[in-house]
């Protein structure tokens, strides 16, 4: 398996139990975590060469990933 890049727990080290803890007990978290998760690896088979979309979708799925660890981070640091 190849390193994805953007992995939650490589981005923030810091919140590692933290991520850990919410994705066992809050279910919110957990949807945003799984959403992330795909997104990300979308994200990356394309920069691999492996999918091909279009510059506008490929644009899509960037903002989406932004806009989901912005709200997993806001969500990191309440606790």
């Amino acid at each position: 398996m190849s390193h994805v890049p953007h992995d939650l727990r490589v981005d923030f080290p810091e919140f590692e139990d933290r991520i850990h803890t919410l994705k066992e007990t809050d279910q919110h978290f957990r949807k945003l975590a799984g959403d992330y998760h795909d997104v990300n690896r979308e994200i990356h088979r394309i920069e691999i060469g492996d999918e091909h979309v279009s510059q506008f979708d490929e644009e899509d799925l960037r903002k989406r990933r932004m806009l989901l660890k912005d709200e997993i981070y806001a969500m990191l640091k309440s606790g």
